[in-house]
């Protein structure tokens, strides 16, 4: 049988998602079934792809995946699969900043920045430089995700910025790919586990000044490489990997 567009654009989102909750289990981003990483159905406007709930990340498979819409019903698979905060976070996040892909977490590091009153992600070291200007705050924890406000709090909070931090909570981070996305959520983790290491010893963080920030956010002479790019490579190479050692996701 012949795909449209839309379908065959539907079937590699399904499993780049589910390469991707695999690839969290990997990198120690997961709680096993909690927390949610959701993506736009292609062509389907408010209609959204999520893991069931109670399936292990690590068993996340591309026909696994249900579809729900802007009012938290599931219009392909069980109403019983969809988590409520799933859907009270991520359809208002969708539908108000137009993010096609929204991953959320409680990953180690960059939650234990997020129980600091001072949590912001400071540039110095350069994953942190790239990332710093990119990140939004939401300093008021408001209680589990229960009703769409909570969602619609948050796009607010987030504006046009990728990625949120979400104090006494975890973090959030959106992208146009799955690729990006994730790319994202893993040098974030990385970012801010050498920022508490740093800050555990004591001693003094070695802070960026604007200026040099702004150097190491320029494009070098002579890339060849857009981030796009970057993340797409890196990206494929991780599900190379998975395929050698927790291949399935794709089924």
């Amino acid at each position: 049988m012949t795909l449209t567009t839309s379908e065959e654009e539907e079937r590699t989102l399904r499993v780049h998602l589910a390469a991707a909750l695999r690839l969290a289990v990997r990198d120690g981003l997961d709680e096993g079934i909690d927390n949610h990483f959701t993506a736009c159905v292609p062509g389907q406007p408010g209609r959204y792809l999520i893991l069931p709930f109670g399936i292990h990340w690590s068993l996340a498979r591309a026909s696994d995946l249900v579809v729900f819409d802007d009012d938290g019903r599931v219009v392909q698979g069980r109403q019983s699969d969809l988590e409520l905060s799933s859907w009270c976070i991520h359809a208002p996040l969708h539908r108000l900043t137009g993010a096609k892909v929204v991953l959320h977490t409680h990953q180690t590091w960059a939650l234990a920045l997020n129980l600091l009153h001072d949590n912001r992600l400071l540039p110095a070291s350069q994953t942190a430089a790239l990332m710093a200007r990119q990140i939004a705050y939401d300093d008021h924890y408001e209680g589990m995700a229960d009703t769409p406000a909570e969602g619609e709090r948050l796009a607010a909070a987030l504006g046009d910025k990728p990625i949120l931090f979400m104090k006494n909570h975890g973090v959030l981070v959106t992208g146009a790919t799955v690729a990006q996305a994730y790319r994202r959520l893993y040098k974030l983790e990385k970012a801010c586990r050498t920022q508490v290491l740093a800050m555990a010893t004591g001693s003094e963080l070695a802070v960026m000044p604007p200026a040099l920030v702004d150097r190491v956010l320029r494009p070098a002479d002579g890339e060849t490489h857009t981030p796009t790019q970057r993340a797409d490579l890196y990206f494929e190479a991780m599900m190379k990997v998975l395929d050698r050692d927790l291949p399935g996701y794709a089924d």
